[in-house]
């Protein structure tokens, strides 16, 4: 079994480096740890949308090691924290306000710290860099952070809330 000192060291480790990739078979147990170019400090474990198991036991009594499903590729689903404009018919959402989507499973906090000031309101502007929340995985805060300037116009995820995968969290409209 891998400790968690040993699978944050191999986070770090892939964070800083070139690598965009790694899988690892130590001691029974499988993991692959996957970035995107585009996410700069976002690394994060295999968690696709369906909640397949990360980290897989191998042991004696196993036919064969549970697979992990393999990353999306940046050419066939969109950028982690891709800002995409809306569709037309999306229920009275003005076309030209961006979505903002989730990079990660994991869990949608507001905030920093709990008590602190979220990062955003309805209404607040932001900027390219600016935090708009954190999602935690696997116990990692990765901050997703807005790729345009404008107005935020909707927040459609409560703090606490788990993600998914290419969830709208947030709408903006560009200034």
């Amino acid at each position: 079994m891998m400790d968690l000192e040993f699978i944050q060291a191999l986070i770090r480790s892939v964070d800083e480096s070139s690598l965009d990739n790694v899988e690892i078979e130590r001691g029974g147990t499988r993991i692959r740890l996957s970035k995107t170019p585009e996410s700069g400090a976002v690394t994060q474990m295999m968690a696709p949308a369906a909640p397949a198991p990360s980290v897989a036991p191998v042991g004696p009594g196993a036919a064969a090691p549970t697979p992990v499903a393999p990353a999306p590729s940046p050419s066939s689903a969109p950028a982690s924290t891709e800002a995409e404009p809306a569709g037309e018919g999306d229920g009275g959402v003005p076309s030209h306000w961006v979505e903002v989507k989730s990079p990660m499973v994991g869990t949608f906090y507001r905030a920093p710290s709990p008590g602190a000031d979220p990062f955003t309101e309805v209404g607040a502007r932001v900027a390219p860099g600016e935090a708009l929340c954190i999602i935690e995985a696997m116990k990692l805060m990765n901050e997703l952070e807005a790729e345009i300037t404008g107005t935020v116009r909707e927040i459609l995820v409560e703090n606490g809330e788990p993600v998914e995968y290419g969830q709208v969290l947030f709408r903006v409209e560009p200034a």
